[in-house]
């Protein structure tokens, strides 16, 4: 059985993003690098979510968004890397998107890597 997991973002390259309204009582919480993400300072969420990473190697949210800051800062080659690893992490969970839908973590990541190969290709 999953577990759902209320993160305070998820930053898709160059897409939208997902955060937390309001997460239903007894759903767990983490932090992922959230505001500084959307606040623009790649750099400094990437010395955060290493940081966190250290704790929770597999955390599909944290390297979904360390993906996202690599991302950002144009290393596309490590942020796919991240976003692979989440997608096979052996740890699995719903996230809540901006919108309110839930998602699985492992088709969030799968989404995030699609998302950034597009990118790529339309840069070609």
């Amino acid at each position: 059985m999953m577990a759902n997991l209320v993160m305070g973002a998820l930053l898709f390259a160059q897409a939208g993003s997902v955060a937390i309204i309001g997460a239903p009582e007894g759903t767990e919480t983490t932090e992922v690098a959230y505001e500084t993400l959307a606040a623009g300072q790649a750099r400094e969420a990437i010395a955060n979510l290493e940081a966190l990473r250290a704790e929770n190697p597999g955390d599909p949210a944290l390297l979904i968004n360390l993906g996202s800051a690599y991302a950002e800062l144009g290393d596309t080659e490590r942020a796919a890397a991240l976003y692979r690893e989440a997608a096979e992490s052996d740890i699995r969970y719903q996230l809540e998107l901006a919108d309110g839908s839930w998602v699985d973590s492992r088709r969030a990541a799968r989404t995030a890597l699609r998302q950034l190969e597009g990118n790529a290709l339309a840069m070609n």
